[in-house]
């Protein structure tokens, strides 16, 4: 999965919420000031030849709808993240977030349970 730079992550959120939008509803939905309706329609056009989006025609307008679902997308960014800070290492993550003391022995417990009820099926 192509990376998004921060905007386009916003204008994929606006997707994700409201789900098929046209340009001039993002241009509604943004808050003030308000981007240009030509500027949207760029990113939107960048995004789907990303391929997180697609569009059907209306006459001569386009409604745009998101291809990938926000958890693949966190899934993706996930895995990019262990990828390039971590080795490809998870269990470096875990630790990282153990040593930061952003998990608790508790979650760990649940998290090997999950994992422990997955392996089982």
């Amino acid at each position: 999965m192509e990376k998004l730079t921060k905007k386009e992550e916003e204008l994929m959120r606006m997707f994700w919420n409201r789900g098929p939008l046209f340009v001039r509803e993002l241009v509604e939905m943004s808050p003030e000031p308000k981007p240009h309706f030509n500027t949207l329609s760029t990113m939107v056009r960048t995004l789907e030849a990303k391929g997180y989006l697609s569009h059907e025609a209306f006459g001569n307008t386009y409604r745009y709808y998101p291809l990938v679902s926000e958890r693949e997308f966190g899934r993706g960014s996930l895995r990019g993240i262990v990828g390039r800070y971590f080795g490809n290492s998870y269990m470096g993550a875990v630790s990282a977030l153990v040593e930061e003391e952003e998990i608790s022995v508790d979650e760990l417990k649940r998290l090997i349970e999950q994992i422990e009820r997955q392996s089982e099926k």
